[in-house]
């Protein structure tokens, strides 16, 4: 399958809302991001309504169509009969003047193949040997079927839906011309990709919007109505119904919208529960009115369905069917098979997630799946990872903070703006003399720290870091941080006990200073000696010379 809805990878947040609303889980998730699996994908487009980042995009056409604007070949629209809930008040004759203004050669309703299909649903029903038929307008129910229900392929009306039904007669009527879908679904995309040569391009009511603002065309109000367009309720949910005689004796006639809702009346065919019924089947709540281009930007369903009833007329469209079986389509079973774990393979992914008992499986659905089962097939699968599990990770965040926290020497505490001890750890409660974190918690810091501080902290914003603090009550020193985590509101207390450090220092201080007093007691004595010697050594060299200049006076004499 081609891409028609593709991810901004800028855009995803890890939230698994895609994957929740996925009504066939056609999300891979890795490498931190939800990328769809377009060969699963059956393009409800649940996804992009979801989105609450716009991450998914839908592929535009508007260059396409653009080009063909330019070539030779006249360009038709065919409007979708959604289009006056899309765009209120603006009938077919405004609509189609503001296409003409772009270049288009005309504009013509959708619902006019919706008249041509529903006169085939009436033939096939009257020709009898049908137990069970269901509708194929849909193209996301009739991929739903190809790709999950291989088995209700047989019941699946082998019919143009009324987009292909109207673009083939346009053809017919106009050989050469080309034509563009314009509508609310992206799965219209996909069916005119699979099916060539009727359907040239196809716009959603998004990308026409934009192109028009761009080219600074406004659409004028011009409700028209006329009594030939009964099939203008298509778009609503049973409107294929109401437009078709019910009338087959032993015949139950249901509507059915939304995936999840198909989805369980398929499963009532496959269980054998269903028998002699024609279903309409829709894979948007609300039909076409409620289509994902549609819902992301107009969530107004009673409106828009009061839209489309209003502007519906009481009669057909004068349309006839396609002659020589041109109103029949293929559609073959293009499902791909994935491999399917064993259970003991699921036990082992499901014990890597910290879920060894079933009482540990949830379910809760935070990783999109429904089971914890579910999402261990997908990792299995390569669909899904790990990570994606809300309690696990949290149990394993809150285990690895835990293990830190009550294994590290560093005393902890955490108070919330009160002031009151909202967690402690074992080196804290050693250095406070606590018997138990039973004994604080809840209480207020000052029965066991002075607050001065953690008021400081909290009134200025500044954190302390590592600031040495003698902690009297206890005799203990410490280097204490204290930090204000403003978005959680808490303070987080850090102390690291130095106590032996800072008895080490006072201890080298002493030693230190009893050396120099000993030293400056040992210089003294020196100075001391050396000057007893000096005034000796004087003393002495007096006399010596007194005895000598005698001795000389006396050797003179004689």
């Amino acid at each position: 399958m081609a891409e028609f809805l593709r991810l901004k990878k800028s855009n995803c947040k890890n939230c698994y809302k895609c994957i929740r609303n996925c009504p066939v889980k056609s999300i891979r998730f890795s490498d931190g991001q939800a990328n769809i699996a377009s060969d699963e994908c059956i393009l409800c487009g649940q996804c992009f309504v979801v989105c609450p980042q716009n991450a998914k995009e839908i592929v535009s056409d508007v260059e396409r169509v653009k080009a063909m604007l330019a070539g030779p070949a006249p360009v038709v629209a065919s409007i979708a009969p959604s289009f006056i809930a899309n765009y209120a008040g603006v009938g077919i004759a405004g609509l189609e003047a503001a296409l003409k203004k772009l270049g288009f050669a005309a504009a013509e309703e959708t619902a006019r193949g919706a008249t041509m299909v529903k006169k085939e649903y009436e033939r096939l029903l009257a020709e009898g040997g049908r137990d069970i038929l269901i509708s194929s307008c849909c193209h996301s129910i009739n991929l739903l079927i190809q790709k999950y229900f291989p088995e209700e392929l047989k019941y699946l009306a082998d019919v143009l839906s009324p987009m292909q039904a109207h673009c083939t007669n346009i053809k017919r009527r106009m050989p050469g011309a080309k034509t563009v879908f314009i509508g609310p679904c992206v799965a219209k995309k996909d069916e005119a990709a699979s099916y060539p040569g009727i359907t040239d391009a196809v716009l959603t009511f998004e990308e026409l919007t934009g192109w028009l603002a761009e080219s600074g065309i406004v659409l004028e109000a011009n409700c028209d109505k006329t009594q030939e367009s009964r099939a203008r309720l298509f778009p609503t949910t049973g409107g294929i119904l109401k437009t078709m005689v019910c009338d087959q004796p032993d015949y139950t006639y249901l509507a059915i919208d939304g995936v999840e809702n198909c989805i369980a009346a398929l499963r009532d065919i496959e269980n054998g529960d269903l028998h002699h019924c024609f279903i309409e089947m829709s894979a948007c709540v609300g039909s076409c009115v409620g289509g994902p281009v549609m819902e992301k930007y107009h969530r107004s369903p009673v409106r828009d369905y009061k839209s489309v009833v209003t502007y519906a007329g009481p009669d057909d469209f004068r349309e006839e069917i396609l002659p020589g079986g041109g109103m029949r389509k293929n559609m073959p079973f293009i499902g791909q098979r994935h491999d399917m774990p064993s259970e003991i393979e699921i036990a082992a992914i499901l014990k890597k997630m910290g879920k060894t008992r079933p009482e540990q499986e949830l379910n809760c659905g935070t990783c999109g799946y429904n089971t914890c089962r579910e999402k261990a097939i997908a990792v299995y699968q390569g669909k899904a990872d790990l990570s994606m599990c809300l309690p696990f990770l949290k149990e394993k965040a809150e285990s690895f903070s835990d293990n830190i926290i009550n294994n590290t020497p560093n005393a902890i505490i955490v108070l919330n703006e009160e002031l009151e001890v909202q967690q402690i750890n074992r080196a804290a409660l050693d250095i406070m003399r606590i018997r138990s974190a039973a004994d604080v918690l809840g209480e207020g810091v000052i029965r066991i720290l002075d607050p001065k501080d953690f008021l400081t902290v909290k009134n200025s914003g500044r954190s302390i870091r590592d600031r040495r603090t003698y902690l009297a009550e206890y005799k203990t020193y410490v280097d204490q941080s204290i930090i204000y985590d403003r978005e959680y509101h808490i303070l987080i207390c850090i102390m690291r006990d130095v106590t032996k450090e800072e008895d080490e220092r006072e201890r080298k201080e002493t030693i230190s200073r009893q050396t120099i007093e000993t030293a400056d007691r040992v210089v003294d004595k020196q100075m001391r000696i050396v000057q007893e010697i000096a005034s000796l050594l004087g003393e002495t060299a007096a006399e010596t010379k007194i005895a000598l200049s005698k001795l000389k006076e006396s050797i003179a004499d004689e």
